[in-house]
């Protein structure tokens, strides 16, 4: 019988990241995919990052995990998005050569050490007293693993929908996996299910882009990885397209509601609220006189493009219609039909923070089985389930992220605190601490973390620590440099709709005023050191929003003094008096580690948050 130390099951972006993350802290990892030529697939949009999106990327990268690498080495456009807003939102943003990115992380796969990646569909996961003892594939193989980590996407009994028309399937004309979902349900696991989409691609040649808005990447390229930071990287070759929907299209879709499984009841699962079928929004908002759509690249050796904003489970001849009823579509050809996929995933709230199951030791979840979307939010699940997998068999201590420290954290805190009725979407309004947690400084709150746990390399290290030092003595020496008043000074202040101090002011002063950049101080900042990007955009951030930042930090020092108010794991809440019903029974389902976690369950009220700290006597 084969022999390993973890087996991850499904080879998307949450299986690899789990993986590579294992393998590389010295376990003996299993990698399973259902089909070799689906590992690192993007079914659903050829792109990577996006708004909240790119900070888990650069969190990924941070921590040494592998997506922001491989994805600078493929893409079509780089953007940076939301620049009109505060750094908190700016969110990277790239147009992916989708097979060039499966055939990176395939590679990868295939030469790292300590990894076998095998085209099989597990059926079975076998447990010996409670704990996970090994897995068997659908030819009957057993290999004997200390954990598992289900990595499942869309493939758990999954079934496509166009119209009226069903079958079971994965994403991609794949085989979907039928067989694991029984032998969860017989370990007591809580099943749910969601449903997703995507739309209908579209031969380039038949489109009229002339009629459509060009959009085009940054000049200036930013990275995914920290490791690429003022380094060139390539540069932007593809344009996207801007089009719109129009009444033609609303009403066809209109005339065709009857016929939407949406709208019939075929489709059971749940969908994702903030990416919503085309009929999905035409009826939930009427009042829209146009949808944007983004006509997308697959790849620079395809002409197959990809219509952003137009998923659909319409029948084929509705969807056909829709679309040459498009400004530019009027002859599209359609390469591939949108579909909707039903599958099934878990309840999140039956996980701990490391993302092992609570009754099932050895076992764990990752990506849209914990009933996530999105490909970031799966290999940021995958990356932190195979550390942490790693990490109890080498008897180490696991690594939880708070909602202070990350957008990871806060993604999991999510799941497992508040569960989700939905495929959960990362968004930065989720997160009450995005000043803090900006996709510029993930290196500095993660890096550190990364290399203590073996996945940061030394030299990568020094140079972290190098970047750090340099931003620490800028920020010190905009605060320490004075610049006189003059008449230099009063033309730049001008030009920048703002007032010139009479007596002078210290560069930091300056650089706080809303209307002020960095590069703006450039003729009177005489003594200014040659420093990357990198390092002064930092430096900028850190300057400029130094008040907000200092009460932020206050928060999360309140919030903290919560988190460390433990709770005992095994504790009937019935024994409290003053508890309403709704929180015993929340807290004795979800059994919660802290007060703080206690607090962020839907249905314990603050009044209940006191009565725990009076009854634990934290106060």
């Amino acid at each position: 019988m084969n022999t390993f130390d973890i087996a991850v099951i499904g080879a998307g972006h949450a299986g690899i990241e789990a993986a590579l993350s294992a393998a590389r802290l010295g376990l003996k990892v299993i990698l399973f995919t259902i089909n070799m030529d689906a590992v690192g697939n993007m079914p659903c949009n050829p792109s990577i990052g996006g708004t909240a999106k790119g900070h888990l990327v650069r969190e990924i990268d941070a921590l040494g995990g592998e997506m922001g690498k491989a994805a600078d080495r493929i893409f079509l456009q780089n953007r940076m998005l939301n620049r009109g807003k505060g750094p908190a939102v700016h969110s990277l943003r790239i147009q992916a050569d989708r097979r060039e990115y499966q055939k990176i992380m395939k590679q990868t796969l295939e030469k790292q050490e300590n990894l076998t990646l095998k085209q099989a569909e597990i059926t079975e996961i076998k447990l010996t007293d409670g704990r996970v003892s090994s897995v068997i594939t659908h030819l009957g193989a057993e290999y004997n693993v200390k954990a598992a980590i289900i990595c499942s996407g869309t493939y758990l009994q999954g079934r496509i929908i166009v119209g009226p028309v069903s079958y079971s399937g994965g994403p991609d004309g794949m085989f979907a996996a039928m067989s694991l979902t029984k032998c969860l349900e017989n370990m007591g696991i809580n099943i749910l299910r969601f449903k997703t989409g995507t739309p209908s691609r579209i031969n380039r040649r038949s489109v009229d882009l002339t009629q459509l808005e060009p959009q085009y990447g940054d000049e200036k390229i930013t990275p995914c990885s920290f490791e690429n930071e003022d380094k060139y990287i390539g540069e932007n070759t593809e344009p996207c397209w801007l089009l719109y929907t129009n009444e033609k299209t609303h009403q066809i879709i209109k005339d065709n509601l009857h016929r939407s499984p949406l709208y019939s009841g075929d489709i059971h699962g749940v969908g994702p609220r903030y990416c919503p079928s085309i009929e999905d929004k035409i009826v939930r908002f009427a009042d829209k006189e146009r949808h944007q759509l983004f006509l997308e690249p697959m790849g620079k050796d395809t002409e197959e493009m990809y219509l952003q904003g137009m998923s659909s489970s319409l029948p084929e001849d509705v969807q056909i219609e829709m679309i040459h009823s498009l400004k530019g579509f009027e002859n599209a050809e359609i390469m591939r039909i949108g579909y909707a996929i039903e599958y099934d995933c878990i309840d999140p709230t039956q996980l701990r923070h490391t993302l092992e199951f609570k009754e099932i030791p050895g076992l764990y979840g990752a990506g849209q089985f914990n009933g996530t979307s999105g490909y970031e939010e799966a290999a940021a699940q995958g990356l932190i389930a195979g550390i942490n997998a790693a990490q109890k068999i080498l008897g180490k201590e696991p690594l939880e992220l708070d909602r202070s420290t990350s957008y990871i954290g806060t993604l999991i805190d999510d799941l497992v605190i508040k569960g989700t009725p939905e495929p959960y979407r990362m968004m930065t309004s989720r997160s009450e601490y995005r000043l803090l947690l900006r996709q510029d400084n993930a290196d500095a709150r993660l890096t550190p973390i990364g290399h203590e746990l073996g996945l940061i390399s030394e030299e990568r290290y020094a140079k972290f620590l190098e970047k750090q030092e340099k931003i620490k003595k800028e920020v010190k020496r905009l605060n320490a440099t004075h610049v006189p008043a003059s008449e230099e000074l009063n033309q730049i202040m001008a030009k920048c709709g703002t007032t010139s101090p009479k007596e002078g002011a210290a560069l930091a002063a300056l650089l706080r005023r809303p209307e002020i950049s960095y590069e703006d101080l450039t003729p009177v900042d005489k003594n200014r050191p040659e420093l990357p990007y990198s390092v002064t955009e930092e430096a900028e951030i850190l300057v400029k929003y130094e008040g907000y930042i200092q009460k932020q930090l206050q928060q999360v020092e309140q919030f903290k003094k919560l988190e460390v108010k433990r709770l005992p794991h095994d504790f009937d809440y019935n024994e409290i008096k003053g508890l309403r019903l709704e929180a015993i029974q929340k807290l004795n389902k979800q059994k919660p580690e802290n007060i703080g976690q206690a607090g962020r369950i839907s249905g314990v009220s603050p009044a209940d948050v006191a009565v725990l700290l009076v009854y634990f006597k934290y106060i």
